[in-house]
């Protein structure tokens, strides 16, 4: 492992109601011209990096999916991981032998769940199909009758259905109509949007705000005044501040009292979290939660970009307002006074200040060429990202709490 970075990226896998069920682990082993498909030299990394910085930080307690190849399961690396967290994914290239159905059978006596992914049913397959708890199954790959077929092999068995690649609001339709309880994919971040509908009248407030959080130095009045016309906000925003992870020693009642105690810069912070958290409203919380990870990461990889790291939060958690508010980006990017360079990152212009956002849109997706081709163009070293993206993490994973 010493040999290459790891890299670890996270994709949730929500029910029905919009809610995490649990996270699938990306990985890879380093930094590489490409990646070189060896799936047990991934698997060894991730079991390395949950040993070293652990599931919990990964995934706040949820369950985690992990691939496990015939090395990782026979040999049983696979029992390094927390059996009631863990479930482990067989891959779609293995083969159904006796040797791998017996292991199987053994996880699942110590407590682990068993997943098929990219499942395709064959007649082999069955006793597989009894033993596991999920059965993944990808939307691109299969036609609506072998769709079918697979359903109903895994309703029989009791075992939860999991549409993969469920990326448009479409998507998530057809597989609920089709029977499937649980989606993994960015659907609920890439909305349908209405070239014509103009901003909602109750989020222009929040524009509005979005724009005087821009000032420096902030006007307290106007900014006050802001909060006041929006009761949610004001509940939202003196919770935040009161909180134990703001550290403020006594009760703060009013906005104006807040500004003044932490300063601007932690208002800024605060507030965005506020705006964001409503802002988002009817849509899943892993939007909420996405939007406060890209914020956090943009800051703290600034410096490594040569960026301002308040600009840089601020683009961040902007990235998902299209998909938070129903609005095309280019109509939320000219009501906001950002700088010409800033606008453009927004708008997907490739330039320094979209840099930092455009490795970790590729790295959500655990698309690492795509990764190492954003760090080459902007001449970036990648090795503190993936360490600062555990740490939004976490940060993300506090904040939700905070604005739920």
């Amino acid at each position: 492992m010493s040999a290459g970075l790891r890299y670890v990226a996270r994709q949730p896998i929500l029910d029905s109601r919009g809610k995490v069920h649990g996270y699938e682990l990306l990985f890879r082993a380093g930094l590489t011209t490409a990646f070189s498909g060896d799936g047990d030299t991934a698997t060894r990394s991730v079991l390395d990096h949950t040993v070293i910085f652990g599931l919990e930080r990964l995934t706040g307690g949820l369950p985690v999916f992990i691939n496990c190849t015939l090395e990782a399961l026979l040999d049983r690396h696979v029992l390094v991981l927390p059996p009631e967290q863990t479930v482990l994914e067989l891959l779609e290239t293995l083969s159904p032998t006796a040797e791998l159905l017996a292991a199987c059978i053994e996880f699942k006596t110590q407590g682990y769940r068993i997943a098929l992914d990219d499942f395709v049913w064959s007649a082999a397959w069955r006793g597989f199909v009894d033993v596991a708890d999920y059965i993944k199954i990808d939307l691109e790959k299969t036609t609506p009758e072998q769709r079918r077929i697979m359903i109903a092999q895994a309703k029989s068995a009791g075992a939860k259905l999991v549409a993969e690649r469920v990326e448009t609001r479409a998507d998530l339709a057809m597989a609920r109509r089709e029977g499937f309880t649980l989606f993994q994919g960015y659907y609920f971040c890439r909305p349908v949007l209405l070239e014509n509908r103009a901003i909602p009248a109750n989020k222009l407030v929040h524009l509005e705000m979005l724009t005087a959080l821009h000032e420096e130095p902030l006007d307290v009045k106007f900014v006050s005044n802001l909060v006041k016309r929006d009761a949610s906000l004001t509940y939202r925003l003196l919770r935040m501040v009161n909180s134990p992870m703001y550290g403020t020693t006594k009760v703060i009642s009013s906005i104006h009292s807040a500004l003044v105690h932490i300063g601007d810069e932690m208002f800024r912070r605060i507030a965005m979290l506020a705006i964001a958290s409503e802002l988002r409203r009817d849509h899943p919380t892993e939007l909420l939660r996405m939007a406060f990870l890209r914020a956090r990461f943009c800051e703290l990889a600034a410096r490594l970009s040569g960026q301002d790291h308040t600009e840089q939060y601020i683009l961040g958690i902007l990235s998902l307002l299209p998909a938070m508010m129903g609005v095309p980006m280019d109509k939320i990017a000219t009501s906001l006074p950002l700088r010409p360079a800033v606008r453009d990152a927004l708008l997907g212009q490739t330039n320094s200040e979209r840099a930092v956002l455009g490795w970790l849109e590729q790295y959500e997706l655990g698309n690492w060429n795509s990764c190492d081709m954003v760090l080459h163009s902007a001449r970036l070293s990648g090795e503190k990202l993936p360490e600062l993206y555990a740490s939004a993490v976490q940060w993300a994973e506090a904040n939700v709490g905070l604005a739920a």
